[in-house]
């Protein structure tokens, strides 16, 4: 069986003790809220610090990686192994992508033998952990490198999130809403459903008024583009709002008895930009390309 090393970083918010279960080593995004700077070292305790301060109305703030923290991350991962296959979030949501292509221009000097790819994954949180659990899955059956990129490249637009922001007042702060628009969406309850599209840009593709109203929507959409009998997994996420994340699942559950469901916690990066109450799910959909 061919050695490789699927690595990857804190933007896809899985939990730590499941990427060290299945040795996948992770780079950092970096936060600072408070004046404070923190590691998103996606620890159930750094998650609950964030919207902890959030719900104390601090804006909190995020830092993308330098091409050098790239460049060093690859240099120690290569000098372990010479085939390394590394998932970040997608190229639209952060520049921090760009620079891990510098770092690779920069480490191809220095390992020209080695094999490093670095996957444009049009995927980000939940999204991204369902990517890493079948690269692993697929890396566990023997498949080679080679067959996991495949697998990744012909499928991460099948790779279907669905979101709902429950506060607007964070996507007023992080200036992506206009005061007035957050104003009026506030007062009327509106909770924007968002998916990522094709290029991995967050699109509010819908505007419910109310948030049961929102979830039951959230879920009709998944007959765009899932058969129910091909539902086979879905991960549930949520920011700081547990409860809210259980009811979910079991919505999905009664829906799709025989999928398998778990839940995990948005980290800072994104959760910085939708703040506490934000859900969430993610799943393999039957469609090439990503609909609302």
């Amino acid at each position: 069986m061919e050695d490789f090393i699927i690595a990857t970083a804190s933007t896809c918010d899985a939990d730590r003790e499941w990427l060290e279960e299945n040795n996948i080593p992770m780079i950092s995004y970096t936060f600072e809220v408070n004046e404070k700077v923190y590691i998103d070292d996606c620890r159930a305790e750094t998650k609950h610090a964030l919207f902890h301060e959030m719900r104390e109305g601090h804006q909190p703030k995020t830092s993308q990686i330098t091409a050098y923290a790239y460049y060093e991350f690859f240099k120690e991962l290569l000098e372990k192994n010479k085939n390394i296959l590394f998932l970040d979030m997608d190229k639209a949501l952060s520049s921090s992508y760009f620079n891990s292509q510098r770092a690779y221009e920069d480490i191809q000097e220095e390992f020209p033998d080695n094999n490093l790819v670095i996957v444009d994954t049009r995927c980000v949180t939940m999204g991204l952990t369902f990517l890493l659990k079948k690269a692993v899955a697929l890396k566990n059956e023997g498949k080679s490198m080679d067959e996991v990129y495949s697998w990744i490249e012909n499928n991460k637009f099948r790779i279907s999130h669905r979101f709902l922001v429950d506060d607007l007042e964070w996507l007023r702060r992080g200036g992506r809403l206009s005061n007035a628009s957050a104003m009026i969406g506030s007062l009327l309850s509106i909770k924007p459903l968002i998916h990522i599209d094709d290029e991995g840009k967050l699109v509010a593709h819908a505007k419910i008024r109310g948030k049961k109203k929102a979830i039951k929507e959230m879920i009709a959409e998944i007959d765009h583009d899932l058969d129910p009998a091909n539902a086979k997994e879905f991960i549930v996420g949520h920011s700081d709002d547990l409860e809210e994340a259980e009811k979910l699942a079991g919505l999905l559950k009664e829906k799709y008895p025989d999928a398998s469901i778990s839940i995990q916690e948005l980290g800072p990066v994104i959760g910085c930009h939708v703040g506490p109450g934000f859900l969430a799910f993610v799943y393999l959909s039957d469609k090439e390309s990503r609909v609302a």
